[in-house]
């Protein structure tokens, strides 16, 4: 049985490739003119991050990706904190046109409004064909996350394996980060794949299992 994720702040790993983001949104309220971009690859930590703050602040969440989201009433948004997730690639279906970000973008520090955006690239390099839209996302400060590192990693295979109610034995993290690409992402999708193996056959996930379903034999270049 696999728990849903959760996006507890207690469980955000702070490390080396996070810690100057994890600062910067921790600033809020006092962002400047009440707004910050979190940018960060995708499986950085940046949603994470970002709910986190939302249920911290008492956000309206909007995915600008999101068919579904129902239209922006921005007036109802005037002094509110506000979460947009994925505005940089608000031209994919969702509902946040690039006039409804210029409104967010001017509503942020006023009557105690505030403005979180994440993306995967900077505001500067955005496409908009709104000129006074381009002239606020140049000006707009910008928090970065960077690829995650083993304190990250680590983070995210224990939250991953807890996720599916998995314990496995202590010396299979150093094993598996020696290994795994540098992607959140792919580091869950590999807890699947061990889940999925270990139910077939009823196993423990200890280091001898997982070197037999990832095919690492220890007699290879990755041998300790």
């Amino acid at each position: 049985m696999e728990r849903l994720p959760t996006f507890e702040r207690v469980d955000f790993a702070v490390s080396p490739a996070n810690e100057d983001a994890v600062r910067a949104v921790d600033a809020w309220p006092q962002w400047p003119n009440g707004r910050l971009a979190l940018i960060g690859p995708s499986g950085s930590g940046k949603t994470h991050l970002a709910r986190a703050w939302a249920a911290e602040a008492g956000a309206v969440i909007i995915d600008a990706t999101d068919p579904h989201q129902a239209p922006l009433n921005l007036p109802a948004l005037r002094g509110r904190t506000v979460l947009v997730e994925n505005a940089d690639r608000r031209a994919l279906g969702g509902v946040v046109s690039d006039e409804d970000l210029f409104h967010l973008l001017n509503m942020a520090g006023v009557d105690g409004g505030s403005l979180l955006l994440t993306a995967q690239t900077a505001p500067l390099e955005w496409q908009t064909i709104v000129p006074d839209l381009r002239s606020r996302l140049n000006a707009m400060t910008a928090a970065v996350i960077d690829e995650p590192d083993d304190v990250v990693l680590e983070a995210v295979l224990r939250r991953a394996f807890a996720d599916r109610l998995i314990r496995p034995a202590d010396d299979v993290y150093a094993y598996l980060l020696r290994r795994i690409p540098r992607s959140a992402p792919e580091a869950v999708a590999l807890v699947a794949l061990l889940d999925e193996a270990a139910s077939e056959g009823n196993r423990g996930i200890t280091r001898a299992f997982v070197a037999q379903v990832l095919a690492f034999g220890e007699d290879e270049a990755f041998e300790d």
